[in-house]
């Protein structure tokens, strides 16, 4: 197979999508929406995220050292993307009915319809040019108990049907295209 040099970039490898929930400096609710999220192991499973810039989530990350992060699904692709698109700077970004949990280990908000919200805390802050990199312990699960069942796990997932993104498209669990970056977010009313 012949190659090609190119400038960087990651056009061929989606990344799933999760809604960061945080408490604001009022103890009010904010959620915004990030793709760079993976794992990592230091004795136990954990988690390694990175936001890029300065933006609200990353504040209230970097005061309280705990977040939740929800998985996104087909279903909550147009409240993840108005979510990820509209300033959390912007007043009354969060009055779109959202139905909000809390944690059961961490005082983190949860959006009771994702399927699988992980409750997180940081434990080591890495400072990079305009963006941190964030090492989390995983202090708690909370899954919708449908995923118990003796389903596969292949056919679990395409249940829920959780969404990735690259090169600016949101991508569905089958590969289909579900619109650029701020096009699914047009369902919502605000």
């Amino acid at each position: 197979m012949a190659k090609i040099s190119l400038p960087a970039y990651n056009d061929y490898c989606p990344q799933t999508l999760f809604l960061y929930g945080t408490y604001d400096e009022n103890g009010d609710p904010h959620f915004g929406l990030f793709c760079w999220f993976s794992y990592i192991w230091d004795g136990e499973m954990g988690v390694m995220c990175c936001i890029g810039g300065n933006k609200p989530t990353r504040t209230n990350i970097e005061r309280n050292k705990v977040f939740s992060a929800n998985l996104v699904t087909e279903k909550l692709l147009p409240v993840a993307d108005y979510l990820g698109n509209v300033s959390g700077e912007k007043s009354g970004k969060m009055d779109i009915g959202l139905d909000i949990g809390k944690g059961a280990a961490l005082d983190v908000p949860v959006l009771n319809d994702s399927p699988v919200n992980f409750e997180l805390e940081v434990t080591d802050f890495i400072q990079k040019h305009d963006g941190e990199i964030m090492l989390c312990k995983i202090r708690n699960v909370l899954q919708d108990e449908s995923l118990s069942s003796d389903e596969t796990v292949a056919d679990k997932l395409a249940r829920i049907a959780p969404v990735s993104t690259t090169a600016h498209t949101y991508l569905g669990y089958d590969g289909r295209d579900m619109g650029g970056w701020g096009e699914p977010m047009k369902a919502i009313k605000s």
